[in-house]
């Protein structure tokens, strides 16, 4: 067997892990792996005894089942960080090219929203620029997007210590207040943020999901009102689209990135 073939073997099975979750908290065993694999049970003991010397899997002594190793999920979790950032830029250029308005790429730290990349059309590229900047997730560009998946407990906690002061015009006025605007958003598809930051200012964002399909980013476009407002729909469309695409690439190799570009920009 080839160091190519064993790996792409030894990343199918590790690619199971995640697409089929043992029903016993022990892990898979053995037999498990390779009926759902369709694989010769000897060869997959074999693999899995070397992912475990790799410390990407841990055997239960007393079962002899397999489950992941928390060490592959720091590693996994070091990955996509890198790839966020890496990947993370050519979605905002993206969004920023067919807008023409900036875009940004947000992330939850605590009851706060920070920008940690961000794109400017050439027009645009003397504005200040946001990224390591926190604001209020509540009343954020992607406070709404990064909470999609939280529930209305989850959420209570995140602001459970948060004066909703009023920003803007349209400042979510409490939780409650906030918790409606989020279901809509989770309705569309999309969140829509309307002078609630500040007079005049408007955005649009859609959430960022790595390989567990848990929410780690939220792509954003914002501009003007008087110039966001009027395209909606078409900033929507764009936003959405490149937001899959960054989730996909979180999730795929480059081979399978390189297909999903040409799928958002439209040459596939």
């Amino acid at each position: 067997m080839t160091i190519d073939s064993s790996l792409k073997r030894g990343l199918a099975v590790l690619r199971l892990f995640a697409q089929h979750p043992p029903q016993d908290p022990r892990g898979h065993t053995a037999a498990e792996v390779a009926a759902l694999l369709g694989r010769d049970r000897s060869q997959v003991s074999r693999i899995l005894r070397s992912l475990e010397t790799a410390r990407f899997l841990r055997r239960d002594p007393a079962s002899l089942r397999y489950s992941v190793a928390w060490e592959l999920y720091a590693r996994a979790q070091q990955i996509t960080e890198a790839r966020l950032r890496r990947d993370g830029r050519t979605a905002l250029e993206g969004v920023a090219a067919e807008t023409g308005e900036c875009a940004y790429l947000g992330v939850l730290r605590g009851a706060s929203s920070v920008t940690i990349l961000e794109s400017m059309p050439p027009a645009l590229s003397s504005f200040v620029s946001w990224v390591g900047r926190a604001y209020p997730a509540y009343c954020s560009d992607a406070g709404q997007a990064l909470l999609f998946d939280a529930d209305d407990t989850e959420v209570a906690a995140v602001l459970a210590h948060t004066a909703f002061v009023r920003h803007g015009p349209n400042t979510p006025a409490g939780l409650d207040d906030f918790l409606a605007r989020l279901r809509a958003a989770r309705k569309r598809g999309y969140s829509v943020v309307d002078q609630e930051a500040e007079p005049g200012l408007y955005s649009l964002a859609a959430p960022v999901r790595d390989f567990r399909g848990e929410i780690v980013a939220a792509v954003q476009v914002v501009g003007p009102r008087r110039r966001l407002e009027p395209a909606t729909e078409a900033c929507a469309d764009t936003v959405v689209r490149w937001s899959a695409w960054l989730t996909a690439a979180l999730r795929s190799t480059d081979g399978e990135t390189d297909r999903e570009t040409d799928r958002a920009t439209g040459q596939d």
